[in-house]
């Protein structure tokens, strides 16, 4: 289902605590990061350029930048708040390592980039958005790719039947719940679901990603009611 009118891209909690809230919330949330750096790393060649967008409090760019000494990191989220717990958590890195971009959602980012990133990874970023606007995102994220990049993206799915939907919440509330989250906090975030953010199938990303363009599309993650794809320009 279509929002009347596109989503605000934004976070149910406070840059400040989402850190520490985000893993209790989303099940194997840092196996996102560590499978997306380990598929990283399988390729021949290190990125020179990775623009991680939905960059939040920099927590991915925080584990990549050890893995991939070579590799310049470009941030990019949203919420000013977010970039600057990012940059605080950076904040030992070297410099020339990375580059803030202007604040912006991916679907109004306009700023020039001296170089074509070889990755750009949107990790729980875009499910908030309108179709319209997540085609958008999309299709930004393939213009900004070199030829041969990789985009890489996790999201809240839509599960395939309205009966899976209904058992999908009640499997990610018992997650919730044995991570420390009260019935009304779980109440409240399962009713999220199609009015503050917009989850579609696997089938409907798969077909979004060919459709913009993408060499190569592939399903490399499914959990509970979240998927993470890969594609190649």
């Amino acid at each position: 289902m279509t929002p009347a009118k596109p989503a605000k891209n934004a976070t149910p909690h406070l840059p400040g605590d989402y850190d520490a809230r985000i893993s209790g919330v989303l099940p194997y949330y840092s196996s996102f990061h560590q499978e997306t750096i380990n598929f990283i790393k399988s390729f021949p060649s290190s990125p020179k350029v990775w623009m991680d967008t939905g960059c939040g409090t920099g927590t991915l760019v925080n584990k990549a930048i050890e893995e991939f000494p070579d590799t310049k990191f470009l941030l990019l989220d949203p919420s000013e708040g977010m970039l600057n717990q990012a940059r605080g958590k950076l904040s030992s890195c070297p410099a020339g390592r990375l580059e803030f971009l202007r604040a912006s959602p991916t679907q109004e980012f306009s700023q020039k980039l001296e170089e074509k990133p070889d990755v750009i990874t949107a990790i729980q970023c875009h499910h908030s958005l309108s179709r319209k606007a997540r085609t958008k995102a999309t299709k930004v994220c393939y213009d900004l790719l070199k030829e041969g990049g990789v985009y890489i993206t996790f999201e809240n799915i839509r599960p395939l039947t309205e009966e899976g939907i209904k058992i999908g919440k009640r499997y990610w509330g018992n997650f919730q719940l044995t991570h420390g989250r009260n019935e009304e906090e779980i109440e409240a975030h399962l009713k999220r679901f199609d009015t503050e953010y917009f989850p579609i199938t696997v089938e409907e990303h798969l077909e979004l990603l060919r459709k913009t363009g993408f060499e190569t599309v592939e399903l490399f993650w499914y959990s509970y009611m979240q998927a993470g794809f890969y594609c190649i320009k």
